[in-house]
């Protein structure tokens, strides 16, 4: 197997990973620490909201124009920027709001002691969320995976941007089912678990799509990849950073994000 390929796998399995972070955090420690997930969190929509309009929409319109010429390459560069957002927006609505993965928790909830009758309902909501995320992370692994391999600089930062966002999922996971069950080991198995979507998604892009990755393909792609990360950070990120009360450091994060983003693309070119 080609080295490339080889590298966007590993990041892709990283980022997918982070989930089982999550978990360890909301295991381990006692209480949230708000200031650094709203910092982390804005940071990381930073970096994918800059990379996706700055790198990855341009990279995905040259790819086409050249193709395809000047007017058709960019009506399909656009076509495929709104396909990305449509796709994950449509993901997140068919998912139950019961089990949304993004709804946010806190390390506090873990001395929440519930109720006999709440324990199933509790084991129940923790699976589905670890269901839910697993079906929102394919689509990431697929992003994660053809960003890594077209270009390994834009990969890494990609991958380190999604695993962040990752980690408030793990907890996400791992708080319903501990509580419900007080079994720690089977609350991070089922977080870290939720997180193997990303890469199972990288295995599809290399198995279905790499045979038939031409420019025109890649343009299309890249330009959904694109839709999809900016819906991210727009739906997802920057909700959540804020909703950790840390308005303030969600912003500068997002900032800090960009120009962080901003310069490594410089030192590359």
């Amino acid at each position: 197997m080609d080295g490339n390929v080889l590298f966007a796998l590993a990041l892709t399995l990283f980022a997918g990973l982070a989930t089982g972070i999550g978990s360890l955090l909301a295991l381990v420690t006692k209480r949230t620490n708000t200031k650094f997930l709203s910092l982390a969190l804005g940071f990381s929509a930073g970096v994918m909201i800059y990379v996706s309009m700055i790198e990855i929409f341009v990279k995905a319109k040259d790819a086409l124009v050249n193709e395809l010429g000047s007017s058709q390459g960019y009506w399909l560069t656009v076509i495929g920027f709104f396909s990305g957002i449509f796709l994950i927006a449509l993901i997140d609505k068919l998912l139950p709001k019961s089990t949304n993965p993004h709804e946010v928790k806190g390390v506090e909830d873990m001395d929440k002691q519930p109720s006999n009758d709440e324990h199933s309902k509790l084991m129940r909501m923790g699976l589905f969320t670890a269901l839910a995320i697993g079906i929102h992370n394919f689509p990431e692994g697929i992003a994660t995976f053809v960003s890594a391999l077209q270009d390994p600089n834009l990969g890494i930062a990609i991958a380190i941007a999604v695993a962040i966002h990752n980690v408030p999922e793990g907890i996400a996971v791992a708080v319903p089912i501990y509580y419900a069950t007080g079994d720690r080991k089977k609350a991070f198995k089922w977080s870290f678990l939720s997180g193997l979507a990303e890469p199972v998604g990288a295995v599809f892009a290399f198995l279905i799509l790499m045979p038939f990755l031409n420019d025109i393909m890649f343009g299309m792609i890249f330009a959904g990849v694109a839709g999809i990360m900016v819906f991210i950070s727009l739906d997802e990120l920057l909700p959540a950073a804020q909703r950790y009360d840390e308005a303030h450091l969600s912003i500068y994060g997002v900032v800090g994000g960009m120009a962080v983003m901003a310069l490594s693309l410089l030192l590359i070119a």
